[in-house]
């Protein structure tokens, strides 16, 4: 009798143990934000990849700096979001899709939240010098893009809080190509950078649109809470326009890709431009919204595939 008590005691103990730690894991992936880590994620494995396939390397022989790149990159990512969210704890409280993040419920306290950000940033830049110095200085770079100009400076002050955003959002694909080679200036990482800038104004207008509410309550400038969703809607169709054309800078060093890329955001456009009138504002952002994950994933995924085939067919 004493065993079977015993037997449940242990089983409790455990079951306890297993939700605590599942408890805190969440707290952490909320507050460092998994998923704009696997978003930038991808496209530092893109631009890693292209760089690999560009400049004729071995995906065995850079292993070393590929694992150095995803871990670093991750953790600087990880340690940017989680700044973001303790400066934004008193915005995030007035809406509904960001009042129960940690920073916000106290569950992530600010000194346990600064000690994470600094600890993932100190450890996310030493890993990504050791993959290469100019990694190391661009993981820097967008991590004080993304912190200070975008959430400190323009987030709460000015419509173009979003191109601002955008810069730090276009840092990841260039991180990977550094870990291979320092010739960031190559037309396709260029081409790299400037897909992942343009890109990102249609998919986070669209979120703007979808959120208007939210960002009414919280005072958030955005696009459509001044200038209206007219507006927004139309600035998105200029911005695919300018993705359109983009599409050529991939043409030198692969007509599939360049291809892809233009039928993708020709897509993108014509859904705009059906849906225009006669989709409601929310489902015309939601479609819109939707589409941009699934353009961005299939067009990454393509060049990481692409590379990796075609470096050993060279």
């Amino acid at each position: 009798m004493k065993s079977v008590k015993l037997e449940k005691t242990v089983e409790q103990t455990q079951t306890t143990s297993v939700s605590n730690v599942s408890y805190y894991a969440d707290i952490l992936f909320e507050t460092i934000k998994t998923g704009i880590i696997k978003s930038n994620v991808l496209a530092m494995f893109a631009g890693l990849c292209f760089a690999l396939f560009i400049h004729g390397g071995s995906l065995f022989n850079h292993m070393g700096a590929i694992i150095l790149a995803l871990v670093g990159s991750s953790l600087v990512i990880g340690a940017a979001g989680t700044f973001n969210n303790l400066y934004d704890r008193d915005i995030d409280a007035k809406m509904e899709r960001t009042k129960k993040r940690p920073t916000v419920t106290g569950s992530m306290t600010l000194k346990n939240g600064l000690i994470l950000g600094i600890l993932f940033s100190i450890t996310g830049i030493i890993l990504l010098a050791f993959a290469s110095p100019l990694a190391a200085l661009l993981g820097f770079l967008g991590l004080f893009l993304y912190t200070v100009p975008y959430t400190i400076w323009t987030k709460r002050s000015t419509i173009y809080n979003t191109e601002v955003g955008s810069l730090s959002g276009a840092v990841p694909p260039l991180i990977g190509w550094a870990a291979i080679s320092p010739d960031i200036y190559h037309p396709a990482a260029i081409g790299l950078f400037v897909l992942m800038l343009i890109w990102q104004m249609p998919h986070f207008y669209a979120i703007a649109i979808r959120k208007l509410d939210d960002y009414r309550a919280a005072g958030v400038p955005m696009l459509p809470v001044i200038k209206g969703i007219r507006r927004t809607k139309i600035q998105t169709l200029v911005y695919l326009v300018i993705l359109l054309a983009s599409s050529v800078l991939f043409f030198p060093f692969s007509k599939t890709i360049a291809i892809t890329s233009f039928v993708l955001t020709l897509g993108w456009m014509i859904l705009g431009i059906a849906g225009y009138k006669r989709m409601s504002d929310y489902k015309w952002a939601t479609a819109m919204f939707i589409y941009s994950l699934n353009h961005i994933t299939i067009l990454f995924a393509l060049i990481i595939g692409y590379s990796l085939i075609l470096m050993y067919i060279k």
